[in-house]
């Protein structure tokens, strides 16, 4: 699956300019997987992760932002730590 693995490296590159943002108020967020039906897991992490707005923050700024870039993607989605 070498197109998925090139999807998975643009989906990184576009948390990674998404990434300060998240962290000028004390959140970031980690990249967990890419799914076959291509649906992007991440993990909230920091203030994201218990923030009464991180679900906002991952539909209207995390989500918007992927598929904006990769129209492809259909939807991202937050995961819990294990």
């Amino acid at each position: 699956m070498v197109a998925n693995a090139e999807l998975e490296s643009k989906v990184k590159n576009v948390l990674e300019q998404i990434r300060p943002y998240l962290q000028a108020d004390g959140g970031d967020v980690e990249y967990v997987n890419l799914t076959e039906d291509n649906t992007v897991n991440i993990r909230l992490l920091g203030m994201c992760g218990n923030c009464p707005h991180s679900q906002m923050t991952l539909k209207n700024g995390i989500e918007a932002a992927v598929i904006r870039a990769l129209p492809e993607i259909r939807s991202v989605e937050s995961v819990t730590a294990e």
